[in-house]
């Protein structure tokens, strides 16, 4: 063998060796300062600064060390709080977190096959057990964020809560899972703070089971249609508005925007579907009374129109836009009608809109582009040459 490379193997012999050497001073000491329950954030420190050599990186001895000393730090910190001692609530939190994140690591260093294929976790159980107590405080961390409106902290606990339904630690924990009542609530903070910082897909990942969650379902359905309406997706918007307000026809959420979607389609068929649905749960809401007005004008269908929008007046009859849409179907019914062969027949829809649109005019004066050119054919057409010559003025400037 050439000299120089004698000289190299010797070298990188002494290299490894020293690092051996300095890794074994480091476990031991992390492990005097275990023994003691004293400096243990110095004993994660250690293993933490081992982990940043990638030759460590696959030393599970070093992960569950690490384990140790945060388990120790969270059950100080744990006692303080029950003492009502001084406790950071947020560094709390953190650590158990902190443990849950090294679990996972050293889970699956603890799975990988040995030599002859052979996959025999020696850990597991143990740390399964353990977290699986510490859970409950994931939930409780992720509440604590919501409440400081630290939306990004909170989605990482309720995201970490979740995760552990699928995490191979808790293999055998079905059980348990399945009797968890907090699962779905959980969801739903996590669709909440993806909605707060505005990110759609974080809203939508944990949607279907925060669904579930039956006392915020009117909720999550609207960050998911907003999500949708974010990444520009119509159809699946439209079909998770349909869905909320099939389930909550009353609220001031879903009605509004299905109308909007449905109008500016020119579906009117099918928003008249909706406001009937909505008149239905409540007959005498104005919104819907005026929605469907507007959907029989859309559709014109005049006189039924002018029937709903009677009835509105009836319950408010300072309804502004409700008065122009009477007096505007009066218009409507004129202009189809043969001027010549029903002469007395259209002047009276003319006199019929007059009330309808100077009511309009008294009650929304800035509104001179509706009104101003409805009530200048109503004033030609009934000879009313003062008020006309009035309107013409106004139309001019």
């Amino acid at each position: 063998m050439p000299q120089i490379s004698r000289i190299c193997i010797l070298f990188l012999s002494v290299i490894l060796a020293l690092s051996a050497s300095a890794q074994r001073k480091q476990i031991g000491e992390a492990r005097t300062y275990l023994k003691s329950g004293k400096n243990l954030d110095k004993a994660e420190r250690l293993m933490t600064d081992l982990l940043k050599n990638s030759a460590n990186q696959d030393n599970k001895r070093i992960y569950e060390i690490w384990l140790q000393s945060v388990q120790k730090q969270y059950e100080q910190a744990n006692e303080r709080l029950y003492m009502h001692k001084q406790q950071d609530t947020a560094q709390f939190f953190s650590l158990v977190r902190r443990m849950f994140s090294i679990a996972f690591c050293m889970d699956s260093l603890d799975m990988r096959p040995d030599k002859k294929g052979r996959v025999d976790p020696e850990l597991r159980k143990d740390v399964a057990r353990d977290m699986i107590n510490y859970r409950p405080n994931l939930f409780y961390g992720g509440a604590y964020h919501v409440r400081k409106s630290d939306f990004q902290k909170a989605y990482d606990y309720f995201e970490t809560y979740l995760d552990c339904t699928r995490q191979p630690l808790f293999t055998g924990y079905d059980p348990i899972f399945a009797e968890d009542s907090r699962m779905e609530e959980a969801a739903y903070w996590a669709c909440y703070c993806g909605y707060r910082m505005n990110d759609p897909l974080l809203v939508l990942r944990h949607r279907k089971l925060a669904l579930r969650d039956s006392s915020k379902r009117d909720m999550t359905f609207q960050y998911i249609a907003e999500s949708w309406k974010t990444l520009k997706d119509d159809s699946m918007y439209v079909a998770t508005l349909q869905k909320g307000f099939m389930e909550y026809p009353t609220s001031n959420y879903f009605f509004p925007r299905l109308m909007d979607s449905f109008t500016q389609r020119g579906q009117y068929q099918k928003a008249l579907t909706i406001v009937d649905i909505a008149l239905d749960a409540d007959s005498l809401n104005e919104l819907y009374l005026y929605a469907k007005s507007n959907v029989l004008m859309l559709l014109e269908r005049y006189t039924e129109s002018l029937a709903i929008t009677d009835k509105l007046l009836t319950l408010n009859d300072k309804q502004a836009d409700a008065y122009y849409n009477g007096g505007s179907a009066y218009l409507n019914i004129a202009l189809r009608m043969d001027s010549k062969r029903h002469k007395k027949q259209v002047r009276d829809m003319y006199q019929k809109a007059l009330p309808y649109m100077e009511r309009y005019r008294a009650l929304a004066p800035e509104q001179t582009q509706k009104w101003g050119p409805a009530l200048y054919r109503i004033y030609f057409n009934l000879n009313m040459g003062k008020q006309f010559d009035e309107i013409d003025k106004i139309l001019k400037k």
